[in-house]
């Protein structure tokens, strides 16, 4: 099974970097040293401190400790005919690409391509799928990798977000809809982990799906490297106001729900 993306000390390094609260400045505000946040980021669990620190950052208190005490990973997802994913290597970090299909048209669109395409290629054959559209959730390397050779085996057209250009692909703003077969394919901008990550909500299938790139992962979300509270707040309203049977398609780490997300991820579970 794949792991977790985030433990408790990655979600704590990403609230207080996305902040920009120092460890001087955290430790006053919870109670504790400077020296007890350097190792609690450092990971020595300490459940105190983490509990002090957690409200300060705007972290669920109980969600951290699940995740601190490696007490939560969400269920795994049952196999869903029109969804696969693929997790391939990159210098060391698995990453995530997905193949979405109508199981009635054996229409098929790749979300992203990770470090190596064969695998969704071997498996686009082995289901009989016309592969039309290559749907990026954004540019970095990791994510577009095998852009050239997915493109060139498939001959699908390619699509960017705007905000972030990938040669050869063109460009989408938020509200752009794709037709698939039976399948209908809606643009989300959820950007702030990278400029313009897009979220890709699938409906018509057994359950909704969104790819959901870097945005969001299970238990924790992209570190906000352009904008930590737009991050925050596109996927408040963006994603977790999907229905909570939703699956979420991660760049990387496990698949999830909305609903477990709602209840488990220390970024969110406040909120609901």
């Amino acid at each position: 099974m794949i792991p977790l993306e985030d433990n408790a000390a990655d979600i704590i390094g990403k609230a207080q970097r996305g902040l920009g609260i120092s460890d001087s400045e955290l430790g006053d505000k919870a109670g504790v040293s400077a020296q007890t946040i350097r190792k609690l980021r450092d990971g020595d669990f300490d459940e105190s401190a983490l509990l002090s620190v957690a409200p300060v950052l705007g972290l669920d208190r109980r969600a951290l400790g699940e995740i601190a005490r490696t007490e939560w990973r969400p269920k795994k997802i049952e196999s869903l005919d029109g969804l696969a994913q693929f997790t391939t290597d990159y210098n060391g970090m698995a990453v995530n690409a997905y193949l979405v299909w109508d199981p009635a048209t054996r229409v098929a669109a790749a979300f992203d391509t990770g470090a190596d395409s064969r695998e969704m290629l071997r498996s686009a054959k082995h289901h009989k799928l016309d592969v039309q559209l290559i749907l990026l959730t954004h540019a970095h390397p990791d994510h577009v990798a095998d852009l050239p050779a997915l493109r060139e085996e498939t001959g699908a057209d390619v699509f960017t977000p705007a905000r972030e250009p990938v040669p050869g692909a063109e460009p989408i703003e938020e509200g752009k809809r794709f037709r698939l077969g039976n399948l209908q394919i809606d643009t989300r901008l959820t950007w702030g982990h990278s400029p313009g990550g897009m979220t890709y909500v699938v409906t018509a299938l057994a359950r909704p799906i969104a790819i959901v790139g870097d945005s969001l992962f299970a238990g924790s979300m992209g570190g906000g490297n352009v904008s930590y509270r737009d991050a925050l707040q596109n996927n408040l309203e963006k994603i977790l106001t999907l229905p909570d049977e939703s699956i979420i398609c991660p760049g990387h780490g496990p698949m999830t729900t909305v609903g477990e997300e709602k209840r488990h991820n220390p970024f969110f579970a406040a909120k609901f």
